[in-house]
């Protein structure tokens, strides 16, 4: 269940090749049913929500997920996401809470920039002590909260069909490259049986050296100009996590 739920987090969260004008996001609420898939077994395993605020110097936004009372049983899960951004949508400070059963962790990142070069100050809270780690990219790096809007500025347009893109993504306690290969419009089935013309990207995340650091995600993006992310994907050792918006 905990990798079942983490990996859904990370799919809602996902990013952008490259970054484009930053849109006048309004205030915002978007909610995502987590399903579990094997075989014939369908089950609403979570629930995520992710806000958007609209602040004097740029927006506040929050991920928050958590486990349906079934799944309680098995392995409880109530986790957050938080992240400040300018008015272009670049990150200042982004937090994460995990408590999963009884694990608890808290990672801060504070984000500052020196011409294009991206820095981050990285402190790990854990029972056992504190440790802190700096990061640095000679390009805009993201976070994975931050990395969710910039790929709504994407115009899919100039996107070349089975072309890799790549970007950056400072975690707690590293850096990740993250590269994504377009696949063009697909038609795709919504929860509720509807059906959804959506844009196809496929994800593949990797550390330094190439060693890959999370499983292969793939994502459906709305046609329409809001971009929101209507089907997520993600397998698992037995099965797969779907992450479907309901529209609420």
């Amino acid at each position: 269940m905990k990798r079942l739920f983490t990996t859904a987090l990370l799919l809602i969260a996902i990013l952008l090749p490259q970054q484009a004008p930053a849109k006048d996001f309004g205030n915002e609420t978007l909610n995502y049913d987590v399903v579990y898939h094997w075989g014939m077994i369908w089950k609403h395993a979570a629930d995520a929500t992710l806000t958007l605020r609209k602040t004097k110097d740029g927006y506040y936004s929050q991920l928050t997920g958590k486990t349906r009372s079934w799944a309680d049983k098995i392995y409880p899960v109530r986790d957050t996401l938080k992240c400040t951004m300018n008015n272009d949508l670049k990150p200042l400070r982004y937090e994460k809470l995990t408590h999963e059963k009884d694990y608890y962790a808290r990672d801060v990142i504070k984000f500052s920039y020196n011409y294009s070069h991206t820095n981050a100050h990285c402190t790990r809270y854990r029972k056992s002590g504190t440790s802190t780690i700096d990061l640095s990219a000679k390009a805009q790096a993201y976070d994975m909260v931050s990395v969710f809007y910039m790929l709504r500025n994407l115009d899919y347009d100039e996107l070349s069909r089975n072309k890799n893109y790549t970007t950056i993504i400072f975690s707690g306690k590293q850096k990740e490259y993250l590269t994504i290969n377009y696949k063009g419009v697909e038609t795709i089935k919504m929860r509720d049986g509807s059906k959804r013309k959506a844009h196809r990207i496929d994800f593949k995340f990797t550390q330094e050296g190439g060693k890959k650091s999370s499983d292969n995600l793939s994502a459906w993006m709305s046609t329409e100009a809001d971009r929101i992310p209507l089907l997520l994907v993600g397998k698992l050792p037995v099965g797969e996590v779907k992450c479907y918006y309901n529209g609420k």
